[in-house]
């Protein structure tokens, strides 16, 4: 039972650190169109469905919740690296 709960609260963490890192690319893209590039629209797109392919393609494999997350990190983080 204790395993569980560690598990459970690991997940937390990854959905609340993804929470805090997508909301900071989302300021970044929303203050780069709101300057007038509005480039980023077909990227941002690109990049949406470039991680849903990726997800789709976990959950083919029987991945869970946790990999599914840690997935949509990784994505996150390149984005957040390139918007610099």
């Amino acid at each position: 039972m204790r395993r569980v709960a560690l598990l459970e609260m690991l997940i937390w963490y990854s959905v609340f650190m993804l929470n805090l890192e997508s909301g900071s690319v989302i300021n970044s893209r929303l203050l780069k169109m709101a300057l007038g590039d509005l480039s980023e629209v077909p990227v941002m797109v690109t990049e949406k469905i470039g991680a849903a392919f990726d997800v789709c393609a976990i959950l083919a494999r029987g991945g869970d919740a946790a990999n599914v997350i840690e997935c949509y990190r990784k994505h996150v983080a390149a984005n957040a690296d390139r918007l610099k």
